[in-house]
């Protein structure tokens, strides 16, 4: 074992000894030296083949052949470089756009949330009929959290705006009030510091913070002695005492930087029947999540028989926190899923035409090889590792166009989407991709070499060796490439229908009724320092002051002030009820807005009865409000709305509102969703320190906006102003509007793609049958045929392929289009609109792709044809 090896020429001349010692034995027994040295030979036995063995006794013999057929492959690519190059591109685009949309899948839908234990977590609320995720009052959680016996811990949370005071002036700053027990009920512990104890979350607790590892890092150097050190929030020191870990993510309040626990509570907050908070619990491990909504309905049923409100009925509602998080994207990702699915299957297909193709040319390679003693199964290895080697090359470059579409998308999303979204941020590589695209591989590949493997099985040897032969066989795998292309275009006319259908819904969910004039209006928000305008004549003050400085500035024409823009939620609402009206459930939930004097008429939104808000209505004046066409049309459809008086018992204090006006319907909630009956208090009667300025200008909205905040901090340095953008920005900007748009973009490149695909795939059948049929083409001209035959021959075996795909894309189409019909906004699935225009657009493209070869196919010269055949 010890010893080294032998060399191919210590060998050889063994072996040269050998069978000159026999020969000269041989000789000696009187034969010739020519008859001597044959049967030394063939004593010997095959001499390559003892040189085989001995070359191969070191060696893994199915590891050599591996590498031959991979050397093999690769010759073959170097031979037909096109073919190569075509086949890896079109395997990149399918394997590409299915790992970047299956990479955001998995982040989604399949990753678990990164908390311990995820899937006991759940977001529970009050759950009205109308409003699933209604919020929670604090006093109701309260009781929740005392007497429920489902839940392992029970915490709640809210959404606040702080001012930070920095060394540089005031910033508004996004935070999160939480329950003492939050981070241990999700399983989050701080990586500095520590987490918030008992003490600090009863009410009149102190004032202490944990900083986000972001905040940590941009504003305090991630320095670890951070702990202990104030910051001033809304004029008020907060102690830091933790920082939360850099993986650390919740949804809901993904821009916070700031997280304080539940102390203090306003003036609303007190009462029983203000829902301002959101729950999140861990179930126990024996429970589920039905079993938690019983329990929990049982809870609110009995405090609603000792608390009675009139109109309220109990409520409650359990839901995984995962599918919160990903409700609104799960269906888009899965469309996409099978959109990319669509593509991969086309390029398969497109791919295997070629190889169709590519095995007819090596029709003759094949019968030699076989001739010469090659098995089926050698033969079958070598396809496969063929296939493979194109695959795993298409995989490489699908992989790399998977990672430039992963960060286009995260680059491109905006910030206040992709915040709601955490997935975006951790969606790349890992365990699940990589099996992905291992399968996917694998499949593809085998998919690939099932072509020629058939072509094989059905192929005669003597068919191959035969010049020119053509025949039967010849023929059925025509069909077989026009099956594979009707597949393609059927394929290709179901992702077309979809991207028309996407694309109109886009169109007219940008072009919807708004109820006001977008145009040339700026917005920004405003938040004024609490400690300086703590009266209400100073908030007040500021209101006037503000318009009043504004209102002067060169090119503006008007000026408003609202609690929440247009076209964002309908959120912040309000319970209402006619005064006197003895049916308090007529009317339940309202949106509620706070605006300004000047703020309709900034909009231009009409005004059909009654007055609009004016100076006058502050403080020390009535309580007023105006009310949207739709709300006068549901509680006075037959009466005058004007002097009508509005109640309801906002944090328990009864309060009633006389209506002064009717103006007409402003959309204030989602592009996609109803317009909702909405009632406007005065700005000046709510003083609330957080609001948002609109302004109208007579030139571009976009160039007041540096000017706008220079304005408003020569008021006040320290105002906050954030948020600056145009009123036509915030609205394409909507959750709402960018994944509608990021949907139709995605889908209608996938249609884009397919339709080149399938385009090409046409153009290769038809040419590969004209190649095939010139002898065929030339005798039928020989005896007489005109081109115009010839062109009506080729056009109309094209167009039957073409009528056939479109026809079962059409049927495809319309089912799928009625799986996706919640992403479509104001479009049937069945639009005949759209499946006339699909079916125009690949009638004249698949007319372009057959009239080449149809072309070629004419202008065949008889002589020619008959002479090569």
């Amino acid at each position: 074992m010890f010893k080294s090896r032998r060399s191919r020429e210590d060998f050889a001349e063994e072996i040269r000894s050998h069978l000159e010692l026999e020969s000269d034995e041989l000789k000696a027994e009187g034969l010739s030296e020519a008859e001597a040295q044959r049967r030394a030979r063939v004593h010997f036995g095959n001499v390559q083949s003892a040189k085989e063995r001995f070359e191969l006794r070191h060696r893994v013999q199915w590891l050599d052949r591996s590498f031959a057929d991979v050397r093999f492959g690769l010759r073959q690519c170097s031979r037909s470089p096109g073919f190569a190059a075509v086949v890896v591109l079109v395997l990149a685009l399918g394997i590409g756009a299915s790992l970047a949309i299956f990479a955001f899948v998995d982040a989604a839908l399949l990753k678990p949330l990164p908390y311990a234990d995820p899937t006991r977590l759940m977001q529970v609320s009050e759950g009205k009929p109308e409003a699933p995720n209604w919020p929670l009052s604090y006093k109701n959680y309260l009781d929740w959290q005392r007497l429920n016996r489902s839940f392992v811990s029970l915490d709640i949370y809210s959404g606040i705006g702080f001012l930070l005071r920095t060394g540089s002036g005031a910033e508004p700053v996004a935070g999160e009030r939480v329950s003492g027990g939050f981070f241990r009920t999700l399983g989050v512990t701080p990586i500095v510091g520590r987490d918030f104890n008992v003490s600090e979350d009863q009410l009149g607790g102190p004032n202490v913070a944990m900083l986000s590892y972001g905040a940590w890092v941009n504003r305090f150097n991630a320095r670890q002695g951070v702990v202990g050190e104030a910051v001033d929030l809304d004029g008020v020191p907060y102690t830091v005492i933790g920082v939360l870990p850099k993986s650390f993510v919740f949804a809901p309040g993904a821009n916070a930087e700031f997280w304080v626990p539940i102390n203090k509570l306003s003036f609303h907050e007190q009462s029983r029947n203000f829902y301002t908070f959101m729950g999140i619990g861990r179930i126990k491990d024996s429970v589920t999540a039905g079993m938690a909504l019983s329990d929990l309905r049982a809870i609110a049923t009995r405090l609603l028989q000792q608390y009675p409100a009139p109109g309220q009925e109990a409520n409650a509602a359990v839901t995984p926190l995962a599918q919160i998080i990903t409700g609104d994207v799960r269906p888009l990702l899965l469309v996409l899923l099978a959109g990319s699915g669509l593509l991969l299957l086309i390029a398969c297909v497109n791919v295997a035409s070629l190889m169709l193709v590519r095995s007819e040319s090596r029709r003759r390679e094949v019968a030699v090889r076989s001739a010469l003693g090659a098995t089926p199964v050698r033969l079958i290895r070598q396809f496969i590792t063929e296939s493979l080697l194109l695959t795993v090359m298409g995989g490489l470059g699908g992989m790399g166009l998977a990672y430039g579409l992963i960060q286009m998308v995260k680059r491109v999303t905006p910030k206040n989407l992709s915040a709601g979204m955490p997935f975006l941020a951790v969606a790349g590589w890992n365990a699940r991709t990589t099996a992905f695209i291992t399968v996917v591989i694998a499949g593809v590949a085998l998919t690939l070499a099932a072509v020629p493997i058939f072509r094989l099985v059905f192929q005669k040897v003597s068919d191959g060796l035969a010049e020119g032969g053509r025949g039967s066989a010849g023929r059925g795998w025509r069909r077989m490439g026009a099956n594979m292309v009707v597949l393609e275009l059927a394929v290709t006319v179901v992702l077309l229908a979809g991207a028309g259908l996407l694309g109109k819904s886009l169109y007219r969910l940008m072009r919807v009724p708004l109820g006001f004039d977008p145009e040339r209006i700026a917005t920004l928000q405003v938040t004024a320092p609490k400690t300086t305008y703590a009266r209400d004549e100073q908030i007040t003050g500021l209101y006037r002051e503000i318009r009043r400085r504004v209102s002067g500035m060169p090119g503006v024409t008007s000026v408003g002030m609202t609690s929440m823009l247009p076209v964002q939620c309908d959120c912040s609402t309000d319970s209402i009820r006619v005064e006197g009206s003895q049916n308090n459930r007529a009317l339940n939930e309202v949106d509620e807005r706070h605006i300004s004097p000047g703020y309709m008429r900034t909009l231009r939104v009409p005004l059909i009865r009654g007055r609009d808000i004016t100076e006058d209505d502050n403080s020390s004046h009535p309580n007023v409000a105006i009310i949207n066409r739709t709300l006068a049309k549901k509680l006075f459809a037959n009466e005058d709305p004007i002097g009508q008086r509005l109640a309801d018992e906002e944090g328990g204090h009864p309060t009633v509102w006389q209506i002064v006006g009717v103006v007409e319907d402003i959309r204030e909630g989602a592009l996609d969703a109803a317009v909702a009956p909405a009632e406007y208090f005065p700005l000046s009667q709510a003083r609330q320190s957080t609001f948002r300025l609109v302004v109208k200008t007579s030139s571009d909205a976009a160039a007041l906006l540096p000017s706008l905040a220079s304005t408003l901090h020569s008021i006040n340095p320290d105002i906050g102003i954030s948020d600056e953008a145009t009123m036509d920005q915030k609205i394409s900007l909507t959750q709402t509007a960018l994944l509608h748009r990021f949907t139709a973009w995605i889908v209608g490149g996938f249609a884009v793609v397919a339709l080149t695909l399938g385009v090409v795939g046409l153009y290769g059948v038809v040419a590969f049958s004209v190649s095939q049929r010139t002898r065929e083409i030339g005798v039928r001209m020989a005896l007489g045929a005109q081109r115009s035959t010839v062109y009506r021959k080729i056009l109309g075996e094209a167009g039957s392929l073409t009528l056939i795909g479109l026809v079962l894309g059409l049927i495809c189409s319309l089912a799928t289009s009625v799986l996706m019909r919640k992403l479509f906004f104001g479009v049937a699935a069945w639009d005949v609109v759209n499946l006339i225009g699909v079916s125009a657009l690949l009638g004249l493209a698949t007319f372009a792709a057959s009239y080449v070869p149809a072309r070629r196919a004419a202008s065949i010269n008889p002589t020619e044809a008959l002479r090569t055949e």
